[in-house]
């Protein structure tokens, strides 16, 4: 306490501050320059050139940012470190890569479903990595100096950090290639970067949806299609594909179409936008949805996640809406996403319905949440949110207990279309994307797809229809994008847009 009673000069405390980012935040970005290099004295150099770049860049923006903000400044670096303590155990625990992409399931995650992450783990990361040095932040007393002595140490630590910059130019090749994960794990700059980054690239994207060619509709048939959206599901814990474990009991009697399918993301937004798009595009196109809806089909969307492009029709439900006009349903599972769906099916006045279910069953890393005591078939299972710490089977029957959920929603979903008069009936179930369960020590999803494991991209294709006289296609592999054209196929839609590569069926 004496010592924090004591006046330090600028310079040593931003050296403090520096030395303490670096040491405490910093291990899973020198554990990955030593996996990365060789060893020798060009490794080594690379690992201290970098270390030595890290505490310079810090210090000249600690400097600056204290010496001009003062109080003001404090509090931007305490909010940091706070940012930090927390980046710092995401990445710890669930191995993950901080880029603008996994900025963008930061911001578009809810609280419900954030509050799964918590444990006491992250309780103490906070603690000791965050409101800790924040305490000594505010408590040092600190000497600002005159403004040469700023001018002098601000070109000192610039001209240190360009001093290792060309002083490293063999290795610039090395940095290049490794720059992805290498900046996802340099803090403070990863979020903060990739938090710009995601915004810059959402406004271009939604600056405005971009109207497709009209379509018509076609055919004089009564169509009813519904297009459910998975969560975290990989292909390979389907039983329908070879799994060893039965966790498909119910569509394997429902005369389903397993197909072939890897997903175009890792992660909901972009998963979600491929399946609602009608091909690989960065613009925001109108999405199927809105076409559809745009085209005369009764379209409506059921939903218990989020993450989904904009969507522009007059049926959009959240749980909070069926749960008020079904008050028995159980708004904790993804039935609650089927309650009244018959009624609403055989009340509308069109030939054409489009329904479309974004369920949340599958997402960890509460996976033990997502399906009700009667689907616990799989056992013992995991109760922690700290994946790496779990038992790897328990996390295993956890995750598979809820794919058999998910099973039973899309054999519900099939029982109710059976049970429709008159109409042609088509189920489809298509994941947003895979998820990792401890394989190579990754954990959920995310990871950018240049470098993605197979369990975060082979997804399930389940396609099922009423009508005898339709058939689908022998395809070897089909893709998020083959949705879009397979349902315009289905419903008898006519567009100039229409694909007929990308189509399911005969």
């Amino acid at each position: 306490m004496k010592l924090l009673k004591n006046k330090i000069k600028l310079t040593t405390f931003c050296i403090v501050l520096s030395l303490f980012t670096v040491l405490a935040y910093h291990i899973p970005f020198f554990r990955l320059v030593l996996e990365n290099t060789e060893g020798g004295l060009n490794g080594a150099l690379i690992f201290a050139g970098l270390g030595v770049l890290m505490l310079a860049l810090n210090f000249f923006f600690y400097y600056l940012i204290l010496y001009l903000g003062r109080f003001a400044g404090k509090c931007i670096l305490a909010s940091m470190f706070i940012a930090d303590a927390v980046t710092l155990y995401f990445i710890n625990t669930y191995e993950v890569l901080i880029t603008d992409k996994m900025m963008g399931n930061v911001f578009n995650t809810q609280y419900s479903e954030a509050s799964g992450f918590f444990s006491l783990s992250a309780v103490l990361y906070v603690i000791f990595l965050g409101i800790l040095p924040c305490i000594y932040l505010f408590s040092q007393k600190v000497t600002y100096g005159s403004f040469r002595r700023f001018l002098a140490n601000v070109g000192t630590g610039l001209g240190i950090v360009l001093a290792v910059a060309l002083g490293h130019m063999k290795n610039w090749p090395w940095i290049d290639r490794n720059s992805t994960e290498l900046g996802s794990l340099l803090m403070p700059w990863s979020y903060t970067i990739n938090t710009f980054r995601y915004y810059s690239a959402e406004k271009k994207r939604n600056a405005k949806e971009i109207l497709l060619p009209d379509a018509k509709i076609a055919t004089d048939s009564k169509d009813v299609c519904v297009l459910i959206i998975g969560e975290s599901a990989r292909r390979d814990h389907f039983s329908l594909y070879g799994y060893e474990r039965e966790t498909n009991p119910y569509t394997s009697k429902d005369g389903v179409t397993a197909l072939i399918a890897d997903a175009a993301a890792t992660y909901t937004t972009a998963g979600v936008k491929a399946i609602l798009d009608h091909g690989p595009v960065n613009k925001l196109y109108e999405i199927l949805p809105n076409y559809m809806y745009r085209a005369g089909v009764d379209v409506s969307w059921r939903t218990s996640n989020w993450g989904e492009p904009p969507v522009h029709i007059e049926k959009y439900n959240k749980v909070k809406d069926l749960k008020a006009r079904y008050p028995e349903a159980d708004e904790r599972y993804d039935g609650i996403l089927l309650e009244g769906l018959k009624d609403d099916i055989l009340a509308s006045d069109k030939d054409k319905t489009l329904i479309i279910i974004h369920t949340n069953t599958g997402h960890g890393p509460t996976y033990f949440k997502k399906y009700p005591s009667d689907f616990e078939i799989f056992t013992p299972v995991c109760t922690t949110v700290e994946m790496s710490k779990a038992d790897p089977q328990e996390l295993i029957n956890a995750y598979d207990n809820s794919i058999l959920y998910t099973d039973w929603l899309i054999h519900s979903v099939i029982e109710i279309l059976k049970d429709i008069p008159q109409r042609r009936t088509c189920m489809m179930y298509v994941s947003d994307h895979g998820e990792s369960l401890g394989e190579n020590n990754l954990y959920m999803h995310g990871v950018p797809m240049s470098m993605a494991p197979r369990e975060q991209i082979e997804i399930p294709f389940i396609v099922w229809d009423s009508d005898e006289a339709t058939n689908i296609k022998d395809l070897d592999k089909v893709g998020q994008y083959h949705v879009f054209h397979s349902i315009m196929n289905f419903m008898g839609i006519e567009s100039p847009i229409y694909e007929e590569e990308k189509n399911i069926f005969e």
